[in-house]
């Protein structure tokens, strides 16, 4: 499997193809005022290759802020790109185009990956492409891109999920996901008188969840926003922890990037040393794999907030590339196997 990455500081997608030549797959990202642009150029210099994109910043060694990218899949893959259409009312409509790309792709064991750019309910979407995942033995890492667009072969949708699906011809691929925040001890925090359709909390603890999570942080109402880069919310599945980032304060509740449940239990994360864990990603994947073809990963636009103003972003992206081709976006809300999640680096990697 061989990976090309191409970058265009003019935001012109044209300029990003250069030196790409029978692509199996293209995956862009793209400043929002030459999206449409860029969609049509990338139909036209390769018509009919499967493609997606959404608004996002890029990156491989250094991050993109106002440019195009395109990654290229060019050689030792089997690929189908498509698109979910009307997923904040409808997710499960379409998935019979998923589910015939795969019966065409005919995934193998740990052998094919879905890249996923979804335009809103993201939750909604995870749980209906879940079932999928697991018939076929899928991996699937995505993002949530910027202005409620995604493309999909040569097409824009306004409410939709765009895929590709990946079957590496020569090896595996698998899907990690890295937190840099772990729960504070016996902090367990039961949430109640939620609003799913608000993503809102009102209680935790049976008490004002803005209150509580004052009392924890020792943050005023007006800096609760700005906490939850070094505080967010940890939502507990089984021994696994997602993070819940917070968006704002509503009345005495307080409202977050990912749905809450009544009776879900949450705690308290605080940040490790990115580094560390960074490191500590680089080791996980260099015991699963002997050798690494590529790596298309997903940063939460809240971790590139962080790690820039740490002075560390550009270190952090040179550990994960130690490993080999890598490249992805800054998103606005992360997928990993089926979940939504927030805060948190996806990626996936191709042996």
């Amino acid at each position: 499997m061989k990976m090309l990455y191409g970058i265009s500081a003019s935001g012109r997608i044209s300029d990003a193809l250069r030196g790409i030549s029978s692509p199996k797959l293209l995956i862009m990202t793209s400043p929002a005022d030459r999206f449409e642009e860029n969609v049509a150029e990338l139909e036209k210099a390769f018509p009919g290759v499967p493609s997606i994109g959404c608004i996002a910043m890029g990156y491989e060694s250094k991050v993109e802020e106002k440019g195009a990218t395109v990654t290229a899949f060019i050689e030792g893959v089997t690929c189908a790109a498509g698109v979910l259409e009307n997923v904040s009312t409808a997710p499960a409509k379409n998935i019979n185009r998923l589910q015939d790309d795969l019966s065409h792709i005919r995934p193998g064991n740990n052998n094919t990956a879905i890249i996923d750019f979804c335009a809103g309910n993201d939750a909604g979407v995870m749980t209906t492409v879940n079932l999928l995942l697991k018939r076929y033995n899928l991996q699937l890492m995505g993002a949530t891109g910027d202005a409620g667009k995604v493309s999909a072969n040569g097409s824009i949708y306004e409410d939709g999920m765009a895929y590709a699906i990946i079957k590496n011809n020569s090896g595996r691929v698998k899907a990690y996901k890295e937190n840099i925040y772990t729960p504070v001890d016996n902090v367990r925090l039961l949430a109640s008188k939620t609003d799913k359709s608000r993503y809102y909390i009102g209680e935790l603890n049976g008490r004002s969840a803005k209150q509580v999570y004052m009392d924890l942080t020792g943050c005023s109402e007006s800096g609760i926003e700005n906490q939850t880069f070094t505080n967010p919310l940890g939502k507990m599945i089984g021994e696994d922890i997602c993070i819940v980032s917070i968006k704002g304060v509503e009345g005495n509740g307080i409202t977050c990037y990912r749905q809450v449940n009544d009776s879900d239990i949450l705690t308290l994360l605080e940040m490790n040393d990115p580094m560390e864990v960074a490191q500590n990603t680089v080791n996980a994947i260099r015991s699963d794999f002997n050798k690494v073809s590529g790596i298309y990963s997903v940063n939460c636009v809240f971790r590139y907030l962080v790690l820039q103003e740490k002075g560390e972003l550009n270190n952090y992206l040179g550990r994960i590339a130690s490993l080999g081709t890598s490249c992805g976006l800054v998103g606005y809300g992360e997928h990993f196997n089926g979940q939504f999640v927030n805060q948190t680096m996806t990626c996936m990697v191709f042996e």
